[in-house]
């Protein structure tokens, strides 16, 4: 609607899952007139907004107010609000999300994250040992028993065989005598 300034404002709507295309092309027609006035935030800025009612998580350096997605999110509002408080970029990325996932984040982009100000990740010492070998006879079998595995049938094979015509030729001098 235009105002006395000639300017444009576009207002936010709460809106369904349907309307996200309409609601990224409207998003995209406020930054294209606001200019890009794109707010950055502070890791702490964004880590105040962890629970229900107000969830920003952090994205490839980029903050999301997910809030009114989070009855709509196909994992439950529980995964996305442990995903506060953190950069979330391993998280969204190990499941895999298809690429109209992607483009409705950008429905909920509220402003940059300084990475600087990011915490280090504090992993404890006993995460960081390499993991255990697995024993040979899990994953990796040694040559010993790869032969073993085509040996043993083999054997079983050639005693059933030896069974069966010893057991022929016992009976048949048994019925001579």
């Amino acid at each position: 609607m235009l105002d006395e300034r000639n300017s444009i404002t576009v207002k936010k709507y709460t809106v369904r899952r349907k309307d996200h295309l309409l609601l990224s092309i409207l998003s995209s027609v406020e930054e294209a007139v606001m200019g890009s006035s794109t707010k950055t935030f502070t890791f702490e800025e964004v880590a105040k907004h962890n629970h229900k009612k107000d969830c920003w998580i952090i994205i490839k350096g980029k903050a999301y107010d997910v809030t009114p997605f989070l009855d709509d999110h196909p994992g439950g509002d529980e995964v996305l609000v442990t995903a506060t408080e953190k950069d979330a970029t391993t998280d969204f990325e190990d499941i895999g999300h298809s690429d109209a996932a992607v483009e409705m984040m950008q429905t909920y982009f509220v402003g940059n994250v300084d990475t600087t100000s990011l915490p280090a990740a504090q992993v404890p010492n006993e995460t960081l040992r390499p993991p255990a070998q697995a024993p040979a006879y899990n994953n990796q079998s040694s040559g010993f028993v790869k032969i073993l595995q085509y040996l043993v049938p083999l054997l079983i094979l050639g005693f059933a065989f030896a069974l069966q015509y010893y057991g022929k030729k016992t009976k048949s001098t048994e019925s001579e005598n």
